[in-house]
């Protein structure tokens, strides 16, 4: 009786396993897809190892002598760093291309940089800002190339400036692909504006 019974379980569980067996499917796994590449996509510079040429002072009349590093002064009672260089300039001073590219983004900050230009690179690893314009350049225009020394628009106050302290906000930064106009890394302007370095 015993062994009857041993062998009917031992059936039963040999069914059972048979049965669960047949729901298993074992499916190969597709090898990796290789990873998209972007035709002449330049690769992202690495921190530290940046190279980026001479900017062209973006004030006219303005000499590389005359740039004062404003890099990291204390700004709204030391809320904030300042993150850009300064370029003093009458009100109305044309404001020229830095460095060549597009104009990514035409946008005014009431409590910011007031009428603000966005250029980005041919190669869309930098951004160049300029800020607290008085008005644009006619004909200017998002997506419109740009040469380096091409008429931008004019020194101005506006936004949080002040009034009466004319000057351009000249900021630059790094950007990652997909990055979108606001974003990136700064980088202090001031050594490429000042002609001291081609390494920011």
């Amino acid at each position: 009786m015993l062994k009857r019974l041993t062998m009917g379980v031992g059936i039963v569980l040999f069914l059972g396993l048979a049965a669960l067996a047949s729901m298993i499917r074992i499916v190969p796994t597709p090898p990796a897809a290789p990873a998209r590449q972007i035709a002449n996509a330049p690769a992202p510079a690495t921190p530290g190892a940046w190279r980026h040429p001479m900017l062209l002072v973006p004030v006219q009349g303005v000499t590389r002598d005359k740039i004062v590093d404003t890099w990291g002064q204390s700004r709204a009672d030391g809320a904030r760093t300042h993150q850009a260089t300064d370029i003093v300039a009458p009100g109305g001073t044309p404001v020229v291309a830095a460095a060549p590219g597009n104009v990514e983004k035409l946008f005014y900050s009431e409590g910011g940089g007031g009428i603000t230009l966005y250029v980005r690179s041919p190669d869309r690893q930098w951004s160049y800002y300029y800020a607290h314009l008085e008005r644009y350049a006619p004909g200017v225009v998002e997506g419109m190339p740009v040469r380096t020394g091409d008429l931008l628009g004019y020194v101005g106050d506006t936004g949080n400036a002040g009034t009466g302290n004319f000057h351009l906000h000249f900021a630059m930064a790094h950007m990652q692909p997909g990055d979108g106009w606001w974003k990136g890394q700064p980088v202090n302007p001031y050594p490429l504006l000042a002609g001291r370095s081609n390494a920011p």
